[in-house]
């Protein structure tokens, strides 16, 4: 079990100071005073950024698919087809200086949409400000996967009128932020810390495995797993792998499956997992579950999310690495910047 003299120690850039505020951070910035957009007649949003400001998209992207309105989520330079004069385009970038945001945002201020962009400033802000579009800054926090609750729900503060979110559903993810932070935070280094176990438990790949309306969750789990802890992993859909990646179980692996699950994943998601689980107790495959809290669809994203990037950095700690730095990262925007100067 880790102690608080070795995080201090290996956490050099105070990571995990960060993420004991997320539930603070998301408070005060729902409750800013960031003016709300103004767009009317919008039947299509196209969401775009990369990375953790990626993940603000896919949670996005998530809430809205129970709605009537077209949305998709780009990780890549360029938009659909379908983008016209009824489709609000959506750019994030925590650091501002994302090269396929910056694509995103040339194409989509040559087309007839609407556009608005989200940074912490950056050549984001410049290229708005040069071409007249609505730019809202968002100060980073530490870096940009730890930004992700002043991103989000600043965001949702601002496109309330477009979302339509049932303030409720808002205040009860902060909320239950709060709930959470008391059982899996740096204050609380003990067996009941859920954070904490599912870190010590990982000790080969993990192999994620989520329902449909829960993969913005895994899909951020595996980034951080990659980008805190150093960690190659993988994320599969429940049903799908049952037509492929369960095969792979029949050969030797020091692959670990995790099972993201909700209480009230549809019946036949629900079938599937009971299905799942005594394929893996009959082949002696351990396997960690970890549920979504109950509640409105923020409420099981935020937490979700909350709890698994915790113990993606719990898990860099106590393999003695620090969770900031991303040299690999670094490496390949420092070669793109030498090929595009």
């Amino acid at each position: 079990m880790l102690d608080i003299d070795t995080i201090k120690k290996v956490d050099a850039s105070g990571i995990c100071t960060v993420y004991d505020q997320w539930p603070d951070i998301a408070k005060q910035s729902y409750e800013s005073d960031h003016e709300p957009v103004n767009f009317r007649d919008i039947d299509h949003i196209v969401f775009a950024g990369m990375g953790g400001s990626g993940a603000i998209g896919d949670v996005l992207t998530s809430i809205l698919s129970r709605t009537n309105i077209h949305v998709c989520n780009i990780k890549g330079y360029t938009l659909p087809n379908t983008v016209d004069d009824k489709t609000l385009v959506i750019t994030t970038s925590v650091s501002g200086n994302t090269r396929e945001t910056l694509s995103i945002l040339d194409i989509a201020s040559k087309l007839d949409c609407h556009i608005v962009a989200f940074s912490s400033g950056g050549k984001i802000k410049e290229f708005c400000k040069r071409n007249k579009i609505d730019h809202r800054i968002i100060p980073q926090t530490h870096s940009p996967r730890a930004s992700f609750p002043s991103f989000l729900f600043s965001m949702l503060k601002i496109l309330d009128p477009i979302l339509s979110i049932d303030k409720k559903d808002v205040a009860e993810a902060i909320n239950n932020l709060e709930v959470v932070r008391r059982k899996i935070w740096s204050s609380n280094l003990t067996d009941d810390n859920t954070s904490l176990n599912l870190a010590e438990w990982i000790t080969g790949i993990p192999v994620i495995y989520y329902p449909w309306g829960l993969k913005p969750a895994a899909t951020r789990f595996k980034n951080s797993l990659q980008e805190n802890a150093k960690l190659h992993s993988m994320v599969e859909n429940v049903i799908e792998v049952c037509h492929n990646g369960i095969v792979a179980w029949e050969g030797k692996s020091t692959v670990q499956p995790i099972l993201i699950e909700g209480s009230d994943d549809y019946i036949t998601t629900k079938e599937r997992w009971k299905v799942i689980k005594e394929y893996f107790d009959v082949n002696g495959i351990g396997y960690r579950e970890v549920f979504a809290d109950k509640g409105g669809i923020i409420t099981k994203l935020v937490s979700l999310i909350y709890v698994l990037d915790y113990s993606t950095i719990y898990r860099a700690i106590m393999s003695n690495v620090d969770p900031t730095p991303i040299k690999s990262i670094d490496f390949i925007k420092e070669k793109l910047s030498h090929l595009q100067a």
